[in-house]
């Protein structure tokens, strides 16, 4: 069941970004483009012969080990959610995301300078509706005592807990409503956090090449090595922009509460899915 909504907007100029990816190490350029009505948000390869075009959808994606992976053929673009939070959470439905390389670039480790690129340039309406779908019934995913649900729900909101052995981070939670005018100041700066206890590890399964102080936040098990953070409880704010990019895979968030536990890219994207599936039906 659907119904319709405000118009659909995207970019109303050109962003342009260059970073360091986080699991490939590798330097990428960015430019994102308006795109027209009913289009969606999505990735073209510009390094590849055919530039081949990889939706920001959730029939695209490939992996989710410690990123969400979007896949068309043999192109792929890697490390999509905060890139895509910072889109969707500014109100940008459609928009050409031009990359040339496998991987999103990390900036800061938040969506922070996304979301101030897109606010720089602005918006633009375009002459469609957006179609906010309406969820009849919950649906939700768990594994062992991690889970992610969806609530019917008058407005879309998303929370998210966290709980770590570790002192530093502990047991915390976030609820946002989603509001673009909210999103850059309470969501975006949220930046990705680390244990540095794994760092070595996931260095040896090829992961977080490109990692550094400079675009993680990194605890011992009893304090942060690079504080100030910027809110108390940033972990779990982070966890909300990474459910944010990628429940956005789904085109349109539903009038839902997004509730999520010790949650991963995998369940959310599993979340996803099944919610794909019911809003089709």
């Amino acid at each position: 069941m659907n119904s319709p909504h405000s118009s659909q907007h995207t970019l109303a100029g050109t962003i342009s970004q260059s970073g360091v990816g986080l699991h490939s190490g590798e330097t990428s350029q960015v430019r994102i483009l308006p795109a027209a009505a009913g289009e969606g948000r999505y990735f073209v390869r510009v390094d590849l012969p055919t530039q081949p075009i990889i939706p920001a959808r959730v029939g695209a994606v490939g992996q989710t080990v410690l990123s969400t992976q979007l896949e068309a053929g043999a192109a792929s673009v890697r490390t999509v959610e905060h890139l895509l939070a910072a889109l969707a959470g500014s109100g940008v439905d459609n928009a050409r995301i031009e990359i040339d390389a496998a991987e999103v670039p990390l900036l800061d480790g938040s969506a922070r300078i996304w979301a101030e690129a897109i606010a720089k340039v602005g918006r633009s309406p375009l002459p469609a509706p957006t179609i906010v779908p309406q969820l009849l019934e919950p649906v939700w995913v768990r594994e062992g005592d991690t889970f992610v649900a969806a609530l019917p729900a008058p407005e879309t909101r998303f929370t998210y807990g966290i709980d770590f052995e570790t002192a530093a981070i502990g047991n915390q939670w976030h609820s946002w409503t989603y509001n673009t005018s909210t999103f850059a100041a309470e969501i975006a700066p949220a930046r990705t956090f680390g244990l540095a206890t794994q760092i070595e590890f996931l260095r040896s399964q090829g992961l977080i090449k490109g990692g550094s102080l400079e675009n993680a936040i990194v605890c011992t098990p009893q304090t942060w090595l690079n504080p100030p953070l910027r809110f108390a409880n940033e972990p779990a704010r982070h966890k909300i922009l990474d459910l944010v990019g990628d429940l956005c895979l789904l085109g349109t968030f539903p009038n839902a509460h997004f509730l999520a536990y010790k949650a991963s890219h995998k369940l959310h994207v599993q979340l996803a899915q099944l919610l794909e599936q019911k809003m089709k039906s």
